[in-house]
């Protein structure tokens, strides 16, 4: 049952169908890096959790987070079982790219294919595209990190980003994933904005308001063409105790 129809569950239908469950897995954007520091709350799985409880509160709605800093595609496949299939989730969404960047592209596309493959025998998958890397060295980069933003700035300004990520999306789609594409909403603010300046740690994680555009994006994706007006007809556990 895909999420846009469990959010109209009444009592008897989440009695038997049980909670929305949701599981995210990526990197550290994904597990929810800022610049130094974590931050749980403006996380986009976090957002996206509250978009849908706005639109009915009675169905509970659990996120597990199996992004982990650091890590690739390829790196992750061997907790893709224990981490991420083992919750019987009703979505999974999967973003990686930003790490995959610094290997191979046939490393990457092989392991997606793998994960997708995978997901897509289990629940609903979306394909979740990360945002651009930075396009220059920032005045206010870390110093340690500077040589990194060298080569992440090359990477974003000689296609290479965009190669990996473009393949990736002809991956999902091929397969049968959908994709949720927000990489190209980053490159359409990029034509009037500096980017670079909405990355927090001024390489590849995006600033806390940024995760807005992942989570509006995630959300139109899940409940595309549906009236969500038609979830505004909430339950009451106190008329339904008293009902029964």
């Amino acid at each position: 049952m895909k999420i846009k129809d469990k959010i109209l569950l009444d009592r008897k239908g989440l009695e038997k169908e049980g909670p929305i469950n949701i599981v995210v897995f990526g990197d550290s954007v994904t597990h929810g890096a800022l610049c130094g520091c974590f931050n749980y709350e403006t996380v986009y799985w976090n957002l996206l959790r509250q978009k849908i409880h706005a639109i009915r509160d009675y169905v509970p709605v659990n996120v597990i987070n199996a992004g982990i800093g650091g890590t690739t595609a390829k790196s992750s496949l061997h907790r893709l079982e224990s981490q991420v299939l083992s919750h019987s989730p009703d979505l999974i969404v999967v973003c990686f790219g930003l790490n995959d960047i610094n290997g191979a592209l046939e490393d990457y596309l092989s392991a997606l294919e793998s994960i997708f493959n995978q997901c897509k025998q289990q629940c609903e998958t979306i394909f979740l595209t990360p945002n651009m890397l930075n396009t220059y060295v920032a005045k206010d980069t870390p110093k340690e990190y500077i040589e990194y933003a060298k080569k992440t700035a090359e990477y974003q300004i000689n296609g290479r980003m965009d190669l990996y990520i473009n393949s990736a999306i002809k991956l999902a789609r091929d397969i049968g994933i959908e994709v949720c594409d927000c990489y190209s909403m980053w490159k359409e603010l990029s034509k009037t904005e500096d980017t670079t300046m909405l990355l927090i740690n001024r390489i590849n994680h995006p600033a806390q308001e940024m995760h807005r555009l992942f989570a509006d994006a995630l959300f139109e994706t899940i409940f595309n063409g549906t009236d969500t007006c038609k979830a505004n007809n909430g339950e009451s556990a106190m008329y339904q105790n008293e009902r029964n």
